[in-house]
């Protein structure tokens, strides 16, 4: 009786990564010989395989950063008044959540120290300072300071010039959005006004958050750019440009065109895209 062959599976073999050989078909050995430059190769393996780890994690707690900060502008939206104290409740919740804000950078102060400060980017002190600089804003109506904002990162987080003018940028559109739903609500441009005191004339010394788009814009506009890819500066230039055209719009329907407009009126999206002929017929 022959011998019965059984076929070997060759692509349970393969899947499982199979057997090295050599030019002469012998089973490689595991241990290869070391030479010269097996030990510069080996510790650049090593320098490779911690950049790697250090990016990811760098990236992990960049992303959780940016979530919490978008929270806390979420949060500070409803806010309805300009210049005042935050609600007890809302004050609570966002210094909890700047609290972790704190607890995820201080786990990366070592990987990004030096060098490694720019080696990894931290995208999210972006968002976090349009967090912080938003409501520092409403709470004080005046543009926080960049060491004011380093203040509330850990010690040895850096926060650089590009994070800080790339904040403020993000910052106008913020100011954008609670411009058009206060005034909607209220009738007025949000901001500080002297109406009514004895040592002031009508109108003298007001100033909404239309004029502080309007500085924060010329400010911007005579700043040199910094950091970021080229044309990043120019293009968020001009989207600030077309967020203080919005308010300007919504300033000018409520002077102009106040009594005409139902109460809670909201503007239309497309209408600060209208033509200027139409605005002032």
């Amino acid at each position: 009786m022959s011998e019965v062959v059984v076929p070997q599976n060759r692509n349970r073999n393969r899947a499982m990564g199979g057997v090295k050989r050599d030019h002469q078909g012998k089973e490689k050995v595991a241990d290869m010989p070391h030479n010269a430059y097996t030990s510069m190769f080996e510790s650049f393996r090593s320098e490779l395989d911690k950049h790697h780890d250090r990016r990811m994690k760098v990236g992990k707690v960049s992303r959780d950063v940016t979530a919490l900060s978008k929270k806390i502008i979420f949060s500070l939206q409803r806010v309805r008044q300009l210049n005042k104290p935050l609600p007890d409740r809302l004050k609570a919740d966002i210094d909890e959540r700047m609290k972790e804000i704190a607890e995820h950078l201080a786990t990366i102060e070592a990987d990004v120290a030096g060098m490694n400060r720019y080696r990894y980017p931290l995208y999210c002190l972006e968002e976090f300072v349009e967090a912080v600089s938003f409501s520092h804003y409403l709470q004080h109506q005046k543009l926080i300071t960049p060491s004011q904002a380093q203040e509330m990162l850990p010690a040895n987080i850096e926060l650089t010039s590009p994070d800080y003018v790339f904040g403020v940028f993000d910052l106008t559109g913020e100011m954008m959005r609670f411009a058009t739903a206060v005034t909607a609500l209220t009738g007025n441009m949000p901001g500080r006004s002297t109406k009514g005191a004895p040592d002031e004339k009508a109108g003298e010394g007001d100033h909404t958050i239309l004029n502080d788009m309007q500085d924060v814009s010329s400010m911007l506009h005579i700043c040199p750019p910094v950091g970021g890819k080229p044309g990043t500066y120019s293009k968020k230039v001009s989207i600030m440009d077309e967020q203080v055209l919005k308010v300007e719009r919504v300033g000018y329907g409520i002077i102009v065109r106040g009594n005409e407009r139902p109460k809670g009126w909201m503007p239309e999206t497309d209408e600060a895209g209208a033509g200027q002929d139409d605005d002032f017929v």
